[in-house]
């Protein structure tokens, strides 16, 4: 076969680049011909001789809405000019005005649209930032539903996402599959870390938050709220501060000797092996790719239903509380748990099972076998 994939990044950095980084991946070691419609690419497909990069040039100066505007008419002229040579046409979420086979779905404008935790903490509402977040949204709402109903195979990431596609957009049920996200087993592993290395407390409980700590989307606020009705448990919060409202909210709580805000950091795979559980009451999540690096490095799982992919996760392993607003139901989960230390490692070593039925590699396997469903040699 020879799959066309567009996208502006494909790297190992970050969740959509990382997911389709894998799937190239996979292609090749099928001996399948692949296109790669794209700004960056890692340089070991520039090189490899079963890949042609058709190089979108990008500018820092674009805003992000221009950028997404300007990418699409580009892999649009793109694949209009060579569409015969390709059997598959993968796209992600809103990449191209030229109709997909397959486009995988790994956010919903639409449903951010319509939630009260997109925009960010403590912005105006008449702010020119708000004014054009909300204009973002709009546009990126619009060309995807377009997207959407052009093509003829969604993948959802998660279970939620399946059913959000049909709430919002009106899609028939079939014409939807759900592929969930992978994870590096080897990256993401069960194991200690020096705390007093990494800037934590030893011999104290610790709950890891990790994510964007500059809206409340992420739901930082509830936890530390219910942190304030468990003083035995410490909180490491992995996440850029610059803007964010929550060290401040953690003084005003009386909880911040208890909060270690960590900055942004790299090294989220040692964090993981430091903490004792994992606690992601997100708000919206399309599919989380935390929550499986947290199972896959054995931490019982605290989250909510709003969380993409929380599906994954059994009795056995986490908690997935129904409400993630509720403080007093989270306050009351976390204090369970810690009075229960051999219950928190039997969640984690379940978490750790279920993980690695998901890795990378059984995840761009299902791609794959889609590709070659789509087109039958």
């Amino acid at each position: 076969m020879h799959i066309a994939l567009t996208l502006q990044r494909i790297r190992k950095g970050d969740g959509t680049g990382r997911v389709n980084y894998e799937i190239v991946k996979e292609l090749l070691r099928q001996r399948h011909r692949v296109s790669l419609i794209a700004s960056e690419i890692p340089p070991e497909f520039q090189t490899h001789p079963l890949v042609v990069w058709h190089r979108v040039p990008w500018s820092k100066r674009f805003t992000t809405l221009i950028g997404n505007l300007w990418f699409g008419l580009q892999t649009t002229k793109v694949l209009r000019k060579l569409h015969a040579q390709f059997d598959i046409v993968k796209q992600n979420g809103f990449t191209s005005f030229y109709p997909a086979d397959i486009i995988a779905v790994h956010t919903i404008h639409e449903v951010w649209l319509r939630s009260p935790t997109y925009q960010p903490a403590g912005a105006s509402t008449s702010s020119l930032r708000t004014l054009y977040r909300r204009l973002y949204m709009k546009c990126s709402a619009r060309l995807e539903r377009r997207a959407f109903h052009q093509a003829r195979v969604l993948v959802a990431v998660s279970n939620k996402v399946k059913e959000e596609l049909q709430a919002y957009l009106g899609l028939a049920p079939e014409k939807i599959r759900t592929i969930h996200n992978g994870v590096d087993l080897q990256e993401f592993s069960p194991g200690q870390e020096d705390r007093i290395a990494l800037g934590l407390p030893p011999n104290k409980p610790l709950g890891l938050f990790v994510g964007d700590i500059r809206t409340y989307g992420k739901n930082l606020d509830t936890v530390l709220a219910a942190l304030a009705q468990v003083p035995q448990l410490h909180l490491a919060v992995a996440g850029d501060t610059h803007n964010s409202p929550f060290p401040a909210f953690a003084e005003k709580l009386g909880v911040a000797e208890r909060v270690h805000f960590l900055g942004f950091r790299r090294d989220i795979p040692k964090l993981m092996r430091a903490a004792d559980l994992f606690i992601f009451p997100s708000r919206y999540e399309a599919c989380s790719l935390a929550l499986l690096e947290a199972m896959a490095s054995g931490l019982p799982i605290v989250t909510a239903q709003t969380a993409g992919g929380c599906e994954l996760i059994t009795p056995e392993s986490g908690v997935v509380l129904p409400d993630p607003n509720d403080v007093s139901a989270l306050a009351e989960t976390l204090c369970a748990l810690l009075a229960e230390p051999e219950r928190l490692k039997a969640m984690g070593r379940a978490g750790r099972a279920i993980a690695e039925r998901h890795s990378w590699e059984i995840m761009a396997d299902q791609y794959v076998a889609l590709f070659e469903e789509l087109h039958p040699s």
